[in-house]
């Protein structure tokens, strides 16, 4: 196994571009190393991008924030101008794991690790969130939820590295939040998760809306259909009830140990209708 720790990202894309074997990415590692442990996996390199300048920073820009791919989840719960832009976000970000797991976890990470379940993911999506991806190919830009494709598996080709996660700046009244239900108090993954984001017009009635749950699917679910419920409303009883029918249908769980299909899909009909009501007041709803 070869250990290499470049210094751009040029040099990162190249090496896992031309390594004749397994190649991993190294940025925290709360994912990659306890795989490694546990004998899942044994790659024949791995590549540190902790030393590719920029990616260790969060970037406030004109058109909105860069979160770089190497930026802890525990750094997001201390920017204070990305916590007040984007709460649902930064709040999810700073529910993976433990606190000294969170020292070392990414977003990015979380998202390439690529589980039904990732906390992150559903915030992200309902965000609008972009990755930066560079390549063999060179750079490009794609929605977050386009690159999962299935438990552990992503839409990246060989050698694509996704360098940061891009935020726009928020219009005026708008909010987010993210809800997840969990057996225990802490230190779990998500059985059921939701991710609402929410702008509202002078009268406090839905201008624009994402919805996304998490742990219903393969992948997280955009309900563009949960989206129209809300838009025109200003979250009144029906609406409510329409927006968890409608994300209970769309939910395509599994069975298991940890909840049952039924369970699941009312769950997150309920967290939906939370994480709106929390959305909407954030956005200055009444």
């Amino acid at each position: 196994m070869r250990y290499i720790r470049p210094l751009s990202i040029d040099d990162a894309v190249a090496l896992i571009a031309g390594s004749p074997g397994t190649a991993a990415i190294l940025a925290g590692g709360s994912d990659l190393l306890v795989r490694m442990k546990g004998g899942f996996i044994e790659p024949d390199l791995i590549v540190d991008i902790k030393a590719i300048e920029g990616l260790s920073e969060i970037q406030e820009m004109p058109e909105g924030f860069s979160i770089g791919a190497a930026v802890p989840s525990a750094v997001l719960g201390e920017n204070m101008a990305l916590k007040k832009a984007w709460p649902g976000v930064v709040e999810a970000a700073t529910l993976i794991g433990s606190k000294q797991v969170q020292g070392r976890c990414t977003i990015v990470g979380n998202l390439c690790n690529a589980s039904p379940a990732a906390d992150s993911l559903p915030a992200l999506v309902a965000a609008g969130a972009r990755a930066s991806i560079v390549g063999p190919q060179g750079q490009r830009i794609a929605p977050v939820e386009s690159i999962p494709v299935g438990p552990g598996k992503t839409s990246l080709a060989r050698g694509e590295i996704i360098e940061a996660i891009l935020l726009d700046n928020r219009a005026p009244r708008s909010g987010d939040a993210y809800l997840r239900f969990i057996p225990r108090t802490e230190m779990d993954i998500a059985v059921v998760s939701a991710g609402v984001n929410l702008t509202l017009d002078g009268d406090g009635a839905v201008v624009s809306a994402r919805v996304a749950l998490g742990a219903a699917a393969p992948t997280v679910l955009l309900v563009e259909e949960a989206a129209e419920v809300l838009i025109g409303s200003k979250l009144d009883e029906v609406t409510f009830e329409r927006l968890a029918r409608v994300c209970s249908e769309a939910c395509r769980p599994i069975d298991d140990k940890r909840g049952t299909i039924d369970f699941r899909r009312k769950v997150a009909g309920v967290l939906a209708k939370r994480a709106a009501t929390a959305a909407y007041a954030r956005a200055g709803g009444k």
